[in-house]
């Protein structure tokens, strides 16, 4: 099979990963030298929640899935730090995240494969960390145990060439040496307060005054606005203050910064995401025999309500889709459904996002199908905004 380009994974993994360009292309350069053997940098990634960095930990997953050529050239586990910062705890981290990596490997390869090529498999696999920023080295002004073992643990695979490695059962059980050099780390995190330690640092604390007002102008009439971008101030010593050890970042290539999702963005997540509340809702009502449609504006609300939320990005979106659909999927019989489909237009979305409708007004509202609303949008159909 003919080495990926990176311009082709990206085409691959922007199916699922939408607003996040940088973090894709970084990913995909990535991939494209593990696949081609070749060495590649460990990436941090820091964006808020729902930003979509979980989502593409699951794209390169999907992909390497998705062809059996692919799936023998690498495999690919995620972890969560928490999990991590127990098995340190316990004095074996190491041990059990190449366990994984030798039964995944396992799970791909067959039962059959020889010991060696599960192990080469193994020791050349990815290792997606997610919620790293939980392994934080203190907490609260104290220091957090289980979270420096847990980066300690992480550092003797990343750095080191010999890990000691005692075989399960069903591989001899024998213990051996294992070179973990070859292995990929993408770890991920939201960082949750991050944002407003820099933003302080750069407005009130010692570097006050480095972030100036700008003049906004907005229906005629001018403002001053601080317009902060947290990829803009960040410095590896936040991060050190934050909790992540100088040695740990020393160990990734490249940090990069997940922007937040636009409502632009927001409005192709919920119409065409795999894993989106409206195709979730299609299908429910489609096993009740009601096709499920909604109108252009109503969508862009819904996306415009999310947006509101930037610190929760995608996840905003399922909060106010339930507060819409809920009353709807409580009992669906009782919606005033015509000729077989039940419409969502932007009256019905209104009236739900501000005061959260009965199930009697939410019914109602549906039965007011105004077509000078727009064209409606099927989500079962997963038209492109």
């Amino acid at each position: 099979m003919a080495t990926l380009a990176p311009a082709q994974i990206a085409e691959w993994l922007s199916r699922r990963v939408i607003g996040q360009t940088e973090a894709v292309r970084e990913m995909s350069v990535a991939l494209a030298k593990k696949l081609a053997g070749l060495g590649a940098g460990n990436i941090l990634m820091i964006g808020s929640s729902g930003s979509g960095k979980t989502t593409l930990m699951q794209a390169v997953e999907a992909m390497l899935a998705s062809s059996p050529a692919l799936a023998a050239r690498s495999t690919a586990v995620r972890v969560h730090a928490n999990v991590l910062g127990e098995e340190a705890e316990q004095g074996q981290p190491g041990e059990r995240l190449l366990l994984r990596l030798l039964t995944r490997a396992r799970q791909q390869l067959g039962a059959e494969a020889p010991i060696d090529r599960l192990l080469e498999q193994a020791s050349h696999g990815l290792v997606f960390i997610d919620e790293v920023d939980k392994i934080r080295s203190h907490l609260g002004g104290k220091a957090n145990v289980p979270g420096i073992r847990a980066q300690e643990a992480l550092l003797t695979l990343i750095e080191n060439e010999s890990v000691p490695f005692t075989l399960p059962e069903w591989a001899g059980g024998k213990t051996i040496n294992v070179n973990s050099s070859s292995l990929l780390f993408v770890c991920a995190g939201a960082f949750e307060g991050l944002y407003d330690a820099v933003f302080h640092r750069v407005t009130a604390g010692r570097d006050k005054g480095a972030l100036q007002a700008v003049n906004v102008v907005e229906a005629g009439r001018v403002r001053e606005e601080l317009q902060f971008k947290l990829r803009d101030w960040l410095k590896h010593e936040d991060l050190f203050e934050y909790g992540v050890t100088p040695q740990f970042l020393s160990r990734f290539d490249a940090v990069v910064l997940l922007e937040p999702l636009t409502a632009d963005d927001l409005l192709r997540i919920f119409l065409t995401g795999a894993d989106a509340g409206l195709r979730q809702s299609a299908a429910y009502f489609k096993s009740q025999g009601i096709k499920l449609e909604i109108t252009e504006p109503a969508a862009r609300r819904i996306a415009e309500e999310a947006a509101r939320q930037p610190r929760l990005g995608a996840r905003a979106l399922k909060e106010a889709f339930r507060r819409v659909i809920r009353p709807y999927e409580f009992d669906p019989k009782s919606a005033k459904v015509v000729d077989g489909v039940l419409r969502i237009d932007l009256p019905g979305v209104e009236q739900a996002l501000v005061s959260g409708p009965t199930r009697e007004q939410a019914a109602t509202s549906a039965a007011g199908w105004d077509e000078s609303a727009g064209v409606p949008w099927s989500a079962i159909e997963g038209r492109e905004p």
